[in-house]
């Protein structure tokens, strides 16, 4: 099923999940899957990496054993910054082979000591060559304050409208932690003409180091609020879990409220967490849906 379908009759919810490191065997995932399949979400994704820590064949067995074994309609990234066509194409063959429907199209990063290949200069050129070739739903990626890279949010909104026209049906949030920068963003892409349904990704707070990372990343605004509770519980692990979960369950039931198309929550592979924060909002998402 193309997931772009979902969003005509519900509010969708879904999961993202990592491969684990290559030095990790794959099948060190499969209990998580198992575990995230009973929490009935709409669909699951499998991330995409270029840098070697996971590889094109573990995203798509993962996409695989969740559409033909536990029948959970999948999600696979495909990163095109290190990729020919040749080797798209390749991978397009690999999963319509394994009856994954859907892709979400990404440029990626640069991968240190590697030398990017240019056959696809913006992810608008891996979505557009991906609805040339196959018959894929392609979902974009999205940035409610901007992509680090893009001078101001009005550029790179008008580049994601590329993305949309370039046949991206359904759009996925960068992680964010202020609704309102969200709404702000919902509102500028409705003005260009972008009316395809937009998923808030949303990935709870664990630990003090965590928060860190996300800072690096630049264009992620912290509120005061969620500074003071890693403030607060930084220091205190199992606290700071659960601050951080009761942080991400306030952000979805805010969003539920205004409307949002869906919810996308980035588990880290911690079924725990996504439990939690499942338990907490399911209801709420069902009484929201068509």
């Amino acid at each position: 099923m193309k997931t772009a379908d979902l969003f005509r009759e519900k509010t969708v919810f879904s999961f993202e999940v990592f491969p684990p490191k290559k030095t990790i065997p794959l099948e060190s995932i499969f209990l998580t899957l198992g575990e995230l399949q009973e929490l009935t979400p709409d669909f699951i994704s499998v991330t995409y990496s270029a840098s070697g820590n996971a590889n094109k064949e573990a995203t798509v067995a993962i996409a695989s054993k969740l559409k033909n074994q536990l029948k959970v309609e999948s999600v696979a990234h495909l990163t095109s910054i290190q990729q020919s066509k040749d080797d798209v194409l390749v991978l397009l063959k690999e999963l319509k082979e394994n009856n994954v429907e859907n892709i979400l199209a990404l440029l990626g990063d640069p991968v240190e000591g590697s030398e990017p290949k240019h056959d696809f200069k913006q992810a608008s050129d891996l979505v557009s060559f991906i609805r040339q070739h196959a018959d894929f739903n392609v979902i974009a990626a999205c940035y409610p304050e901007g992509h680090p890279k893009a001078p101001d949010l009005d550029t790179d909104i008008r580049h994601l409208k590329t993305k949309v026209d370039s046949g991206a049906s359904q759009l996925i949030t960068q992680l964010f932690y202020d609704n309102d920068l969200f709404y702000t963003f919902r509102e500028k892409t409705a003005k260009v003409g972008i009316n395809v349904p937009i998923q808030a990704g949303i990935m709870p707070i664990m630990s003090r180091g965590q928060i860190e990372r996300i800072a690096s990343m630049g264009r992620v605004t912290l509120p005061p609020k969620l500074l003071k509770m890693i403030d607060h519980y930084g220091d205190h692990p199992v606290a700071m879990r659960d601050a951080g979960i009761a942080f991400a369950i306030e952000q979805i039931v805010d969003l539920l409220a205004h409307g949002v198309d869906g919810i996308h929550l980035y588990t880290m592979n911690n079924t725990y967490i996504a439990r939690r924060i499942n338990e907490a909002v399911r209801s709420l998402i069902r009484t929201g849906s068509y």
